[in-house]
Order: structure tokens, then C-alpha cells, then sequence
């Protein structure tokens, strides 16, 4: 019996009619089970499509095929995982090709995990439901199945997407050789997991075919596509129906509205005024932000950031460093070492110290610091009361899109890309860089009239 017949009394059996696209992932899943060649494959199907039923039925047929068989499903947590066994044992329960599957003893018939009657004797059963972050270490498995692995709360930022992968290599030690994986979903980051792989095979289905008409019209009517649209956001729209890879959540600072250059600061004196360039456009004034912390792992960073205002009227993000605290009682004065460095590498009059936390205690030994280096910086402490998100928000949002936000190249090999991409409103990712940017574009620049002397007798190159 091949599985669209399989598929096919199924569908009959509960008054349904087989749709098209179900019959494209039926052969799909057919071929890649009976290939001679590797075994790996991906499905991506628009939401509600029937894909994750279409497995359950697979599951079903590939162990009245081989009731020997041993099957992994891995989803985002256990409850999911077991979904999908429940699923599949109730068409084991009622298909009339599964007859005589069912096993006698009642503990081998679990919600989570089954065994049918089999000619073989071992100890992994023959379905499996396990969460990403239950331990498998002793599973083996002939059949992998990744179902909704990548959802919203396993990659709305780069750490959980790096997490992700790194849990899901490990399903490699999992199935045997020759064995056969495959990952069923609609992506949900810009960097999607769901990406073709070499040697991969793949199927993907979005709702709407070239010709811009649905692919199920009986069920996705123009009307129904129409009330979806208006009910949901525009990516949420494009990655979960169209199965593009964008980011899942709305993005209020589109990484891609930001300029990239890679010139130096370059600083030169003419009739005793300094004059500070990036290429060839002066610089009008700087604005410096400290966000200092204690830069423990898991927690914030320690990040000094400056910004250059041109006198093309663009913001220029030329430095972002994230310190790299090290532990002990000297770390505080360590972290006022490597902010006067800063300060000199990028020629400024003014540090703006955010005074919240650790900040507090800052503010002296910083400025003992620049008095040991005879260096005429001044420190602006600043005690932030807004709330984080909006004010980076009201910071960064105007410049990214009218194209007036330039970053230093430099700038993108520290965690401020991964930063922008991942930021949402809800406060529940990584943002120290984007706080400091924000910082430094807010706070007012320091403009002074005349000739004065800073840094060891620089002349100043600000007007």
C-alpha cells in the first residue's frame, strides 16, 4: 500500500476530500522514506495546512511498512512532541490498514511514547515524543522527526538561534547511519533554521502560487486570505503563509536601513584648530555614553559608545566597544582604564556616565583617572528614568529611516547587529549597545566656542 492510498482511506473514512497539495506532500514524504540516497529532507508548509497531520498519518504507514522501526519526534517542548504520538496512535487505533498493530500490554500504549506489536525486542519504543531539552543521550532512532522545533520563544534572538542548533546537532549521535531525518515547520526567524541544506531535499508550499492564487482554495479563500491579512502583521503574514524568511515579530529598527562605511577618524591641526574628519567629511561634534556593569556572563554588558554628528548633518557610529570586565575588586578601576583609552583613541571632551546601577559609584574614579593621564574630559552623570525600549526606540527609529545612521564596520563585529535584529518592545532580549547608541544620540553634544585645550594640549575640533 503506498501512502497516498494509505492517506486516501484515511481521508475517506472521515468524509474528507484528499486535497492537491496534500497529494504533493504525500509523494514527497514517500520519496524521501524509499530513497537509496540520503535521507534528509525538509517540509515547509504554510500554517494550517495539514502538514503536521500528514506526518501523524506517515508515522502510522511507515510502521505497517516496518513495525520495527523506531521513530524520534522532536519538537520545541515535550507538550508538542506528544501531540503529534497521541495523533499517530489514534490512526493506529482507528485506520483499518493498522489492525492488529495495537500492542496487548496496556504500559507499551503510553500518551508520550508507544510501542506496536513488533517482531524485534529492544529498548526503544517504537514512537518517542521528547522536548528540545529533554535529555536523549541513550535514544537511538531509525526515523527523526523535527516538528515545530523553531518557534517564537527558541529564536527571537541570536543566543536562543545559536541554542538551537547546537541542540539540534546533536540528533546526528541520534539516528543510525542511513537512518532518515526530517524537518517539518514555517520559519519564524530572519535567520531561520529552515534554510535548504546540500544533499537536503525539499518541499516548500507556501499558500499562494506564483500566479498569487491560493494553493487550498476550498479552505483559503481570497475572502479568508483577505481576513487573515488584515488580522495579522505584514511579516507575520510573509513567513508563516508565505514560508519567507523574515522576521516573525514586526521590527521597528530594520538593520537594513543602516549605513555601513569603513573609514578612519583622522584628526589634523591647521591655524591652531583641530579639525576631525571620517573620509572626507567633518565632524561637527561627538556625544559619548557609558552604560558601565558588572559584564558577568548572562548579565548586562559594560558598553562605551560614541557617536559623531557630521557636518552633512549624519549620525556616525564610529566606536562601540563591550568590556570585557574582569573579576575581582579592581574591575571597577579596570573598566575607567579602558574608558580613557576610549576616550583619547576618538579625540572627545566628554564622557555622559549613566549613574543607574554600579553607575553611581563611577563618576570619581573616572575622573581621577583622567586627571592621572592629564586628560581635560569631562563627566556628565546622567541618571536615565525612561522606559529602556521606548527611549531607544525614540533614539534610533528617525535616523535608521531616513537614512541618516552610519555605523563603523568595526561597529558590526560586535553585538549590536544581533542586538538590533532581535530587539522588540517586550524587553526580553540583549540591548546594551542599542541602550548606549541611544544614549549618545539623545544626549545633548557638547558644542564650545573658541580655541581650548584637551587630551594633553589638543587643540579642539569641534565648532
Amino acid at each position: 500500500m503506498t501512502f497516498l492510498e494509505f492517506l486516501w482511506i484515511w481521508d475517506k473514512l472521515n468524509g474528507l476530500k484528499l486535497p492537491q497539495h496534500h497529494k504533493v506532500i504525500g509523494h514527497f514524504l514517500e520519496k524521501l522514506f524509499t530513497s537509496e540516497n540520503e535521507r534528509k529532507g525538509l517540509l515547509m508548509a504554510f500554517r494550517n495546512s495539514g502538514k503536521s497531520t500528514l506526518v501523524g498519518l506517515f508515522c502510522a504507514w511507515i510502521l505497517l511498512k516496518n513495525p520495527n522501526l523506531r521513530v524520534l519526534v522532536v519538537s520545541a517542548d515535550h507538550e508538542l512532541a506528544k501531540k503529534m504520538v497521541m495523533h499517530t496512535k489514534h490512526i493506529i487505533e482507528h485506520h483499518p490498514a493498522c489492525f492488529g498493530m495495537k500492542p496487548v500490554r496496556p504500559q507499551e500504549w503510553a500518551s508520550d511514547r508507544f510501542t506496536v506489536r513488533r517482531s524485534t525486542v529492544g529498548r526503544d519504543p517504537s514512537v518517542l515524543a521528547r522536548g528540545l531539552n529533554a535529555n536523549i543521550t541513550g535514544c537511538r532512532a531509525d526515523i527523526i522527526l523535527c516538528d515545530d522545533v523553531e518557534v517564537p520563544k527558541t529564536c527571537n534572538n541570536s543566543a536562543k538561534r545559536k541554542d538551537l542548533r547546537t541542540k539540534l546537532s546533536e540528533l546526528d549521535y541520534i539516528l543510525i547511519p542511513g537512518g532518515m531525518m526530517l524537518y517539518i515547520g514555517t520559519p519564524h526567524a530572519e535567520e531561520t533554521i529552515y534554510r535548504p541544506k546540500t544533499g537536503w531535499q525539499l518541499l516548500k508550499l507556501p499558500l499562494l502560487n506564483k500566479a498569487g492564487e491560493s494553493v487550498w482554495p476550498e479552505r483559503f479563500t481570497p475572502k479568508k486570505i483577505a481576513e487573515i491579512r488584515r488580522a495579522t502583521s505584514p511579516n507575520k503574514f510573509a513567513s508563516q503563509m508565505l514560508l519567507e524568511n523574515v522576521k516573525y515579530e514586526e521590527s521597528r529598527l530594520d538593520i537594513k536601513h543602516l549605513k555601513i562605511y569603513d573609514l578612519p577618524l583622522s584628526y589634523q591641526e591647521a591655524n591652531g584648530s583641530g579639525i576631525l574628519k571620517i573620509g572626507q567629511t567633518k565632524m561637527v561634534s561627538a556625544s559619548c555614553w557609558w552604560d558601565p556593569a558588572f559584564g558577568k556572563v548572562g548579565g548586562d554588558a559594560s558598553v562605551i559608545g560614541v557617536v559623531f554628528t557630521g557636518e552633512d548633518g549624519n549620525y556616525y557610529l564610529h566606536d562601540l566597544r563591550y568590556l570585557q570586565v574582569p573579576e575581582g575588586a579592581g574591575s571597577a578601576r579596570w573598566q575607567c582604564e579602558q574608558v580613557a583609552r576610549f576616550i583619547w583613541d576618538n579625540y572627545l571632551p566628554a564622557v555622559h556616565l549613566e549613574t543607574n546601577g554600579i553607575g553611581q559609584f563611577l563618576p570619581a574614579l573616572l575622573r581621577q583617572e583622567f586627571a592621572r593621564h592629564r586628560m581635560g574630559c569631562s563627566v556628565v552623570e546622567e541618571n536615565s528614568r525612561q522606559n529602556k525600549a521606548q527611549r531607544i526606540l525614540g533614539a534610533l527609529e528617525v535616523p535608521l529611516l531616513n537614512g541618516s545612521l552610519y555605523a563603523h564596520a568595526l561597529v558590526m563585529k560586535t553585538p549590536f547587529p544581533d542586538e538590533m535584529q532581535d530587539f522588540n518592545t517586550t524587553g526580553h532580549t540583549h540591548d546594551d549597545g542599542l541602550d548606549t547608541v541611544a544614549g549618545c544620540i539623545l544626549c545633548e553634544p557638547v558644542r564650545l566656542p573658541g580655541i581650548i585645550t584637551f587630551n594633553r594640549n589638543r587643540p579642539l575640533w569641534r565648532y
